[in-house]
């Protein structure tokens, strides 16, 4: 796995790692509130990010808006796609060239973060204050912003409104308010109705939803570096799918085995078989592409009516700033231009997802296919039902939702009971966060 690839290319640089600012940037002079100034001489930085050509090509027109702006300051764009990235960015950070700007993932944050490899960016000219404080929150590390969210989304149930329509069975009335229970016998009308030719919903195994139902249940996923989540709640979460089995609401163990890891343009809601999907609102656009039907977003089931502050919105993905770049300044610069800049958000559009600053976002709007304001309306609308920000997931756990989809499997297909598969789903994720500890 790239984790651990990135824990042993950094064990041999690790004691040379940069863990403050003090002794990296070489920017001329310094700013009166103690942060790295610009300087006036020619300076050259590097950014790092993985994605599509359509990306690299969004990306691109963004740095030269920048250096158009900046003269005196030279971007070198470097990307990579999702599978070699992790391993390029370990080895350039063990070898003390880490690129000035990376992109940056949730389930690296951390790994990255407690190595030193990652710059505060409180301590330099990042503005990160026109995102939700709860947004905000997810690219901290014990206290410290070592990542700042470029887009946000919030997991929705994507509902196919055509299919309900030719099954004759609507959405319940009030969504707003629905419990897993009452989602469960809504999806088992479908089902029946639709004579065996679709399922009103999907069985689910993805980490991010335990994680919320865990906070609907009153607790957390993790919490200073543990799994503090109790095994009966992840007992329930796998019991939730289990009623839907038994209620004819989903499909078995083996349409979930056959399903689990198809492109999104074959799953049962694209394909027309199941009127129902869990996921983020910002795919919308894609299910309804795959699935030409007129596609609907209402928020989550809870464990209970009237649970409150249980959501969050999760960041795509983050820019982070390397604590090796001998221009900080510089970097930070960038950063910030990416994030806050109009004319940089028009470029960039909802490509890296609804943009977390509320200003780019309102940039943006004009362009939005239909689809995309869904995604947006919906997300906008969510923001009522947001706690605090969750720990950053722990170095070692970025194989939590491998492990969640695999014990999901054995206990959807009668293989292992829920509590048992719960408690090893715990104790499993756990040894590996300790692990990387070592």
């Amino acid at each position: 796995m790239k984790r651990i690839t990135f824990r042993v290319a950094a064990a041999v640089a690790i004691g040379a790692l940069a863990i403050g600012l003090a002794g990296c940037g070489t920017a001329k002079g310094g700013a009166a509130d103690g942060k790295p100034a610009l300087s006036k001489d020619p300076v050259t930085i590097r950014m790092y990010w993985w994605g599509g050509d359509a990306r690299h090509e969004r990306t691109k027109q963004v740095i030269a808006l920048f250096e158009k702006k900046y003269p005196n300051i030279t971007v070198k764009p470097e990307f990579a796609d999702w599978n070699g990235y992790w391993e390029k960015l370990a080895t350039s950070t063990a070898g003390k060239n880490m690129p000035d700007v990376v992109q940056m993932d949730a389930q690296y944050l951390a790994e990255y973060s407690n190595r030193g490899a990652l710059a505060d960016l409180s301590k330099l000219d990042v503005n990160l204050s026109g995102m939700e404080a709860s947004v905000r929150g997810t690219g901290q590390v014990d206290g410290k912003q070592y990542a700042a969210p470029i887009s946000t989304s919030s997991m929705a149930v994507i509902v196919n409104t055509d299919l309900l329509a030719k099954v004759g069975v609507p959405l319940p009335a009030d969504t707003d308010t629905w419990t897993w229970g009452e989602f469960n016998t809504w999806a088992a009308q479908v089902s029946k109705a639709s004579s065996g030719a679709a399922y009103g919903s999907q069985l689910d195994a993805d980490i991010v939803q335990l994680q919320l139902f865990a906070r609907q249940s009153g607790e957390q996923l993790f919490k200073d570096g543990k799994v503090v989540v109790s095994p009966k709640t992840v007992a329930a979460y796998f019991q939730t799918n289990l009623d839907r089995i038994s209620s004819g609401a989903a499909a078995g163990a083996s349409v979930f085995a056959e399903t689990a890891g198809l492109p999104l343009d074959q799953l049962p809601i694209s394909t027309g078989k199941a009127a129902t999907q869990i996921g983020y609102a910002t795919q919308v656009s894609a299910y309804a592409a795959a699935s030409h039907a007129n596609l609907k977003l209402v928020p989550l089931p809870t464990v209970s009516k009237g649970s409150k502050d249980w959501n969050f919105f999760k960041p795509g993905m983050y820019w982070s700033v390397s604590s090796q770049s001998k221009h900080p300044a510089e970097a930070a610069l960038l950063t910030n231009f990416f994030l806050n800049d109009s004319g940089a958000a028009k470029i960039l559009g909802s490509e890296r997802g609804i943009p977390a600053v509320k200003t780019s976002l309102e940039a943006i709007k004009p362009s939005l296919t239909p689809d995309e304001v869904k995604a947006v309306d919906f997300t906008q609308a969510e923001a009522s039902s947001l706690g605090s920000a969750p720990q950053v997931a722990p170095a070692g756990s970025s194989t939590a939702n491998a492990t969640l989809l695999r014990y999901a499997q054995q206990v959807y297909a009668g293989q292992q009971g829920a509590e048992d598969a719960a408690k090893a789903f715990i104790k499993e994720v756990q040894a590996s966060i300790d692990a990387a500890k070592k």
